[in-house]
């Protein structure tokens, strides 16, 4: 399969860079897949599932948050502020960050407040779904 080059950058890391033979954003229209040879563009990324194939590698999958994606000249640059590995994500810690997050949505002192805890819960519950893929698929090969 067709190869290029892709870079996922996170704020505090780097989740990858090298060769890739396909990978799959999670954009406001749904998820996006990208191919080498893809056309020029940009997009915004949203919090969701990313995943991405290595060269001669199982599918890899990690937790972004919200950032932006450019495919230019077969080379890929995702951008987000966070991106986790699934075998990195505190399962319990995410479901109490989640709880705590409800919580200030109940409270809704203001409406910065409210946007913010809305934000920190889409993270959470998309922590916490990118887990679960992550576990079910472990059981599935014990």
């Amino acid at each position: 399969m067709s190869q290029f080059q892709v870079s996922i950058l996170a704020a505090d890391n780097t989740l990858y860079e090298g060769p890739c033979e396909s990978l799959v954003v999670p954009t406001l229209q749904g998820q996006y897949g990208i191919l080498a040879g893809h056309s020029n563009m940009i997009s915004a990324v949203v919090p969701g599932e990313l995943s991405y194939r290595i060269p001669n590698g199982p599918v890899q999958t990690a937790a972004v948050s919200a950032g932006l994606v450019k495919v230019e000249n077969n080379e890929v640059l995702v951008l987000v502020d966070t991106a986790e590995r699934p075998e990195d994500i505190d399962a319990r810690r995410a479901k109490r960050a989640a709880d705590e997050a409800k919580e200030a949505i109940l409270q809704k002192r203001s409406n910065q407040e409210y946007r913010s805890a809305q934000a920190d819960l889409a993270r959470e519950i998309n922590r916490l779904k990118v887990r679960g893929h992550y576990d079910e698929l472990i059981e599935k090969h014990m």
